[in-house]
């Protein structure tokens, strides 16, 4: 199995979002080419499963790709911002084959320090996360070995 982390592409501020839940607050043009430019990143990835956040910025994200892909989006609350406890419980228990995980920016680094802490994977000295940005995770019994791929200029 190889996890692909993506980080939600560019949405709107939040301190410019005029909805008054979050969950809510979408991609921006910028996000939207960002989020298509996706497809083309992951295109020669054999992607078995899709899971996203319910936040409609993350399951954006991963729309054109599921779509491209003829997957359904799962959506699972255990990728919400908030503690990373479900999602480390998530994605230690995906299973087999090629998983899209698409969370948010306090979620993903928590995930690759407890990997890092747990597991020995080395994330570089600076580990970054940008908007979407994937970390590419292949495991050998734990997750010890990541690439990054950098957000498309959108």
């Amino acid at each position: 199995m190889t996890l692909y982390l993506v980080r939600h592409a560019q949405a709107g501020s939040r301190s410019t979002w005029n909805g008054t839940d979050d969950t809510l607050r979408p991609l921006t043009a910028q996000g939207r080419h960002q989020a298509a430019d996706l497809v083309d990143a992951l295109a020669e990835v054999r992607i078995e499963r899709v899971l996203s956040s319910p936040y409609l910025r993350c399951v954006e994200t991963v729309a054109p790709l599921a779509a491209r892909l003829g997957l359904p989006i799962s959506i699972t609350a255990a990728l919400a911002e908030g503690p990373h406890d479900e999602a480390l419980a998530l994605a230690r228990s995906v299973g087999a084959g090629n998983v899209v995980m698409c969370s948010h920016g306090d979620i993903i680094p928590g995930l690759l320090d407890s990997f890092r802490r747990h597991d020995g994977l080395d994330l570089g000295a600076e580990p970054r996360c940008q908007k979407a940005s994937v970390w590419i995770l292949e495991p050998g019994g734990t997750f010890n070995q990541a690439a990054y791929l950098a957000p498309p200029k959108g």
